[in-house]
């Protein structure tokens, strides 16, 4: 599928208003050397451009030749993936005991690890799922959006995409996925048909499934029986369900009470303990997401959980138990004598839902989940491996969840076994995350809504071409339109106004204007040879 004239057009608004008025190139463009602003050099044809570091490359070589040589395996890579968590709800991200719900064991990982402060996710989750399992932007994918019950999905999207699960189990690692897939659960999109060994969780999310069960928020639903009916007769799979490769999927329960819902995340921390340990007793080196339900709407306290944060709210519970999960499972992992051995990495899908207000995330950032405003899309990231990574460091160097793709094949050392036949957006930072004055090798993120590109930031300045215009107030999802921006696109120092409340584009940055063009037209030509996918999902 080419790229059509309305994406290109699109891709390249930006660049058009501060390039020379030439046709846009076919192909990328020969790259000037390095300079302080534009310091990306090619790795391959079909990689995303990255800043060499060949120092801290090095450093982190040895460190994980050394690690490898005194484990006798490779190390495990553990992902934590909170749903919908705010960036402000952490403690060390400002959050914490000052909005009512303590994270000690989170607060931990980053004071024992690297605490980075500009990690980028996709606007929602669906999307960074797919960006995360398959390194590549959601355009190219097709899972452009939140999978929902009944979608018309014309294609499998994983009929043509490579998962970093089975690049590693293929390899020697065993693979896993627990908690909330949301990625689909047709034939050929289940989690062990796209390379994962395991699987322990259910498909959708918990809204789909919590509809049909709560008379005071969904009375429109949940007093009429005939619509309870037709909207349970999708097909969809309403259990919580185990799965492994070359096994008959087996449902362990149904999801028909509150209760029901308010305890997933409890199985999933058992399943994911329980994983980690059989690992531990084969010395199988590992690949996990643990995939958390909360803290996406609707949030009920699981057993001995409801008043427990100094909040007393759902949503606040929520983070309290989310925070206990982290620390359960990283007590298996020092119980296993694992903890040396495995890279963690702990973040959320995408910014705060803000249509739930009052008792939903928070992010100090301009607006929420479904928008490229930083709300929307910045995330806590931390990253945490005693002895391999330095202790108390923090960094502003931009991390995007895709890189998570590139990162976990070259710290299992197989980053040659990135496929070649495609594009790949993600950028292996393990050089970053390891070395002790590790720089990000990231120079832009591109920002996506759906087809529509909106925006990139490039070291501290964000520039959008299009944005989210929300018409009330914690609407950002229900009452939200996008819409072109004027002659000048939207340009924001986010050092000094990170809530993108002033655009200074033509009056205080034209000088980066033509950087940030450059950076646009670039991104536009990958998809003159890779372009974008259309599964079904794309809105008419």
């Amino acid at each position: 599928m080419k790229t059509t004239p309305a994406v290109g057009a699109t891709l390249f608004a930006m660049a058009a208003l501060w390039a020379p008025a030439t046709p846009a190139p076919a192909q990328a463009p020969k790259p000037p050397a390095p300079n302080a602003l534009m310091q990306i050099v090619p790795v391959s044809p079909n990689l995303e451009p990255a800043i060499p570091r060949p120092a801290q490359e090095q450093a982190a070589r040895e460190k994980l030749a050394a690690l490898e040589k005194r484990t006798g395996r490779k190390p495990n890579i553990l992902v934590f993936l909170v749903d919908d968590l705010g960036y402000g709800d952490v403690g060390v991200y400002g959050g914490g005991v000052s909005v009512g719900s303590p994270t000690p064991h989170i607060d931990a990982l980053a004071r024992g690890g690297l605490r980075l402060t500009s990690t980028y996710s996709q606007p929602t989750c669906t999307p960074t799922r797919a960006a995360i399992n398959t390194g590549r932007l959601p355009v190219r994918s097709g899972l452009t959006r939140p999978i929902l019950t009944g979608d018309p999905i014309k294609k499998n999207p994983w009929a043509d995409e490579v998962t970093a699960a089975k690049l590693l189990s293929d390899n020697g690692y065993r693979t896993a996925v627990v908690g909330k897939w949301h990625l689909g659960e047709a034939e050929g999109m289940k989690p062990v048909d796209v390379g994962y060994d395991e699987f322990f969780g259910f498909f959708m999310v918990v809204s789909e499934y919590s509809a049909y069960m709560d008379r005071r928020r969904y009375p429109e639903l949940v007093t009429k029986p005939d619509r309870v009916k037709a909207f349970r007769s999708t097909g969809a799979i309403e259990d919580i369900v185990e799965t492994r490769k070359g096994q008959p999927m087996k449902k362990v329960r149904p999801l028909e009470t509150v209760d029901d819902i308010a305890n997933c995340d409890q199985d999933f921390a058992n399943y994911s303990a329980d994983f980690i340990r059989r690992a531990a007793q084969d010395k199988t080196p590992f690949y996990l997401i643990h995939a958390f339900s909360k803290v996406h709407f609707d949030n009920w306290p699981a057993k001995g959980y409801q008043g427990k944060s100094p909040a007393g709210t759902p949503y606040r519970d929520a983070v309290v138990e989310v925070d206990d999960i982290v620390g359960r499972i990283m007590q298996t992992l020092k119980d296993t004598g694992q903890l040396e051995n495995t890279l963690v990495f702990f973040t959320s899908d995408n910014g705060p839902n803000e249509d739930t207000c009052p008792d939903c995330a928070y992010t100090p950032f301009r607006r929420g989940k479904g928008t490229t405003w930083e709300g929307g899309v910045r995330v806590p990231g931390i990253a945490y491996w005693p002895g391999m990574i330095q202790a108390g460091r923090e960094s502003d160097g931009l991390f995007d969840l895709l890189d998570l793709f590139n990162t976990s094949l070259a710290v299992g050392g197989i980053a040659d076994k990135i496929p070649t036949d495609r594009y790949i957006d993600g950028i292996d930072q393990s050089a970053f995350l390891l070395a002790d004055t590790g720089e990000s090798k990231r120079q832009t993120v591109y920002m996506w809504v759906e087809y529509d590109f909106t925006a990139l930031r490039f070291h501290e300045f964000k520039t959008h071409s299009k944005v989210l215009n929300v018409h009330n107030t914690f609407n950002d999802l229900s009452e939200a339109t996008t819409e072109r921006t004027g002659m000048a696109p939207w340009v924001y120092n986010l050092y000094s106004d990170p809530k993108e409340q002033l655009s200074r584009s033509t009056s205080q940055f034209e000088w980066v204007l033509i950087y940030l063009g450059k950076e646009g037209l670039r991104h536009a030509a990958t998809f003159e040879k890779y372009p974008m996918k259309d599964i079904g999902l794309r809105k008419q």
